[in-house]
């Protein structure tokens, strides 16, 4: 092992051997660096020969820029929540930012979640779970415990904050208008928890489209406490037990994948009742398992890469001038409607 391996490597190093200024090297590795592609990659070269990485921690230190982010996450039981997660590390880390992935352990966890991520000087804290309400939004921003607040995959009314997301007014009518097209009559509604931290627009503008098309009150609408196949199941096995058949709604349309599955597990399995033919249910998302023939469920996919690239534009702008940016997805229709 000669002298130079046995020490660490240093940029002074890299250009010597690149035959660059060390602010060239410096450039080479700074996301927005202004450099030609021939000397970045001498750098490139140079610095994969000699073993060497910039220690990004120093480097934030001197910009008001870390390129870290941090995703704050709960609701693992679902199985979306890892396809956002593959989608958005992946194009975060193509367009040059590093991720902290935060867990967060309930509502009570949102606040110390935020420390841990504005305590490693992340450039934006991207919440996408349920667990975290307007109040927490509001207290993270007055303090400045982070420099940018970003709502994925739901909406926030929190000045100061930016939501990027599917188009659920726009998706929820196409889904809706569907069913109205197939003349289903009963249908009933099966949400996640009335909570505001779990604002989506898929509910009231189900309602809302439904009822102005038979002017008539709204449906039935059923929470569960969590977004879980098992308390799903649980609900609308309790709730179409003791129902009279004809009272018996014909299609469940649920608010995410998770509940339609649960939903038609207990259809299917506690019920005894066929899907669709008896009832038919629908779903949001596209999970995976929602093209399963066990399932082969009706639902909507969210335009997550789409998404992702959107947050990326937020990010390198730094938040100036950021708005909402709420995009559409597409409508999968299967056999379950």
């Amino acid at each position: 092992m000669d002298e130079q391996s046995r020490e660490t490597v240093t940029a002074d190093d890299v250009a010597l051997r690149a035959g660059v200024s060390r602010w060239t090297v410096a450039r080479a590795f700074k996301k927005d660096g202004v450099i030609s592609e021939k000397a970045r990659a001498k750098v490139m070269a140079a610095s994969a020969e000699l073993g060497y990485v910039p220690d990004l921690l120093a480097a934030s230190l001197a910009s008001d820029r870390s390129n870290l982010v941090a995703l704050l996450v709960d609701d693992f039981d679902n199985p979306h929540k890892l396809v956002m997660l593959e989608r958005l590390t992946r194009i975060l880390r193509e367009a040059g930012y590093g991720t902290l992935l935060v867990n967060m352990l309930g509502e009570s966890d949102a606040p110390e979640a935020l420390l841990t991520a504005s305590q490693r000087r992340v450039d934006a804290a991207v919440v996408i779970g349920t667990q975290f309400d307007e109040g927490i939004r509001r207290t993270a921003l007055g303090a400045k415990r982070v420099k940018q607040l970003i709502i994925f995959a739901r909406a926030s009314t929190t000045p100061g904050t930016i939501s990027i997301g599917c188009d659920d007014i726009a998706a929820m009518t196409e889904i809706t208008r569907h069913l109205l097209g197939k003349g289903f009559k009963r249908p009933l509604f099966l949400a996640g928890p009335n909570t505001e931290s779990t604002r989506l627009m898929r509910k009231d503008t189900f309602l809302s489209v439904w009822s102005e098309a038979h002017g008539a009150p709204p449906p039935s609408v059923i929470h569960v406490a969590d977004y879980s196949m098992a308390l799903a199941c649980e609900a609308v096995t309790t709730y179409l037990s003791d129902l009279d058949e004809t009272l018996r709604p014909d299609v469940i349309v649920c608010e995410n994948d998770v509940l339609a599955l649960g939903a038609i597990d207990a259809l299917r399995h506690k019920l005894g009742l066929a899907v669709p033919a008896e009832v038919a249910v629908t779903g949001f998302d596209d999970v995976a398992l929602a093209a399963s023939p066990a399932y082969d469920l009706t639902t909507y996919r969210q335009p997550v890469t789409e998404m992702a690239h959107a947050l990326v534009r937020v990010l390198d702008n730094g938040g100036r001038n950021a708005t909402d940016v709420f995009l559409p997805g597409k409508f999968i229709k299967r056999g379950s409607a």
